[in-house]
């Protein structure tokens, strides 16, 4: 049986998938995934859009200049917002359930890609978020985190290497900096 240590040191950004489709179940545990995520003080501000419309993901590529293309290759992206008037940790639950929504990708085999929205912007300075969320009719005043995609791996990643840990960013007990030796 796979422990969770061997899952994360596995999961890799895909950006490269097969034209095969996801799963209607595979769908739903990606969705569960997100709707189980922890979040402050249980008020689960996030919102989802799932997307699998070809021409629409072709579309959603177009939101930012540069690192949306995978949006338009993969069978499946789920857009992440939350609702900033439930609570002020809107970025953080939502980054959360995201996060959960990767490892659950792993865990069925399948390649994901975290698509940074809030932030970025387009060529013409058009926030990154507005296209998106006109392209989906999503409410005005609901922010959009990120685009997770989702699809059958076109490319194998090596797995994460644990000797490249940076343990020196670990402090215990105290801030220790980096020049001064324990």
């Amino acid at each position: 049986m796979e422990t969770f240590h061997d899952l994360l040191v596995r999961r890799r950004s895909i950006r490269k998938y097969t034209d095969r489709e996801i799963s209607a179940d595979d769908v739903q545990l990606l969705l569960e995934a997100a709707l189980m995520a922890p979040s402050s003080k249980n008020c689960r501000p996030w919102h989802f859009v799932t997307v699998e419309d070809k021409k629409k993901l072709e579309l959603l590529s177009h939101c930012k200049d540069f690192g949306a293309a995978p949006i338009g290759k993969c069978s499946l992206a789920i857009v992440v917002s939350a609702d900033p008037a439930i609570t002020d940790t809107w970025v953080e639950d939502a980054t959360i359930a995201a996060t959960y929504i990767q490892l659950q990708a792993e865990a069925l085999g399948l390649g994901s890609c975290w698509i940074q929205i809030r932030g970025r912007f387009s060529g013409d300075d058009e926030p990154a978020e507005d296209y998106v969320k006109a392209l989906l009719d999503m409410p005005a005043d609901l922010p959009v985190l990120c685009i997770i995609t989702l699809g059958h791996k076109d490319e194998e990643r090596k797995p994460f290497n644990p000797e490249k840990m940076l343990w020196e960013r670990v402090h215990i007990g105290k801030w220790i900096p980096q020049d001064i030796e324990q």
